[in-house]
């Protein structure tokens, strides 16, 4: 598992998750602040891609071809964490990957 804390001004450019030896899907926990979640294409950073709004508790996999979909958090909209996570602002993201290491 990686866990990465954002605060709320922070911001993620389009990437893909491809360090690994495994094409097995990746799953990705959201807590605390909503964010606006790009999904894009596998060919490069650009267009087409998809916004949508990740709230606390949110999953999001990435599985099949869209395992190495590039991907980012243009915006995290402070202030909308509920209480009940503890975090007065940002977002903590949980990833889960297989490595494919031995």
């Amino acid at each position: 598992a990686l866990v990465n804390f954002y605060d709320d001004a922070a911001r993620m450019g389009m990437h893909q998750d491809k360090d690994e030896k495994s094409a097995e899907p990746v799953v990705s926990l959201s807590i605390g602040d909503t964010c606006r979640f790009r999904f894009g294409n596998t060919a490069d950073r650009g267009r087409p891609y998809t916004d949508i709004e990740l709230c606390s508790g949110d999953v999001v996999v990435f599985g099949g071809p869209s395992r190495f979909a590039y991907h980012g958090v243009p915006k995290i909209y402070p202030g909308t964490a509920d209480p009940g996570t503890g975090l007065a602002s940002g977002r903590l993201n949980i990833t889960l990957r297989v490595t494919g290491l031995s």
